[in-house]
């Protein structure tokens, strides 16, 4: 869904008991990537915050094909589910998953980072940026929507990404006992009240 339209949802959210619409969140995406690497954006389709930043660089990766049909030209696209990448192990020199999170159960999360771990490079990073989903405590609200202002270099995206509520909560701690779990180091966390950025290492590489 397009920006405009997304906006719309946000106004619609704030007088509709049926959704839960979080302030407008401003996320800086600084571009740390070489220009040699071979990027995984898992949930590239829509946006694709990260094929915008990248371009060919960039295999966007979405099991909805509208999703990738309505991306920005630029990344290779391709139509497959992140709990089960058609890619070779240690394909990848970085992953990256920009709001894509919380379109996972919480159920399927470790499933997606177990293969993020494994398409990814002895030395490759995943960089997880997403939203804090709180438990429902509620049972009349049943959309959790978050405006988000991305902030790239030299360019802003205005969007919002939305999700039925059940099985998504999601914290920061909970994606990062996840990583730990199948395999990752935790490079670095940013955290504030409603957002955070995590980078994740595979452990090895060049020395």
């Amino acid at each position: 869904m397009n920006a405009f339209s997304w906006y719309l949802v946000s106004i619609a959210g704030r007088l509709s008991r049926r959704m839960h619409v979080v302030a407008r969140q401003t996320v800086e995406v600084a571009d740390s990537f070489s220009d040699c690497d071979l990027i995984l954006d898992l949930g590239g389709g829509g946006e694709g915050v990260i094929g915008q930043l990248r371009g060919r660089q960039v295999v966007a990766v979405d099991l909805r094909k509208e999703e990738l049909d309505q991306a920005p030209d630029g990344p290779i696209k391709v139509l497959a589910d992140a709990r089960n990448l058609p890619f070779p192990d240690d394909a990848f020199d970085a992953a990256t998953a920009f709001f894509f999170l919380l379109y996972v159960r919480d159920v399927d999360r470790a499933a997606v980072l177990g293969e993020a771990y494994r398409v990814l490079a002895p030395g490759g990073r995943l960089h997880v940026w997403d939203v804090v989903v709180p438990t429902p405590r509620t049972t009349s609200a049943r959309l959790f929507v978050v405006p988000v202002r991305a902030q790239l270099p030299g360019r802003t995206i205005r969007t919002a990404y939305g999700v039925p509520w059940r099985d998504r909560a999601m914290s920061a701690a909970s994606i990062t006992a996840l990583a730990r779990n199948a395999g990752f180091e935790v490079a670095s966390s940013t955290t504030s009240r409603h957002t955070f950025h995590l980078v994740f290492a595979k452990p090895g590489g060049k020395e």
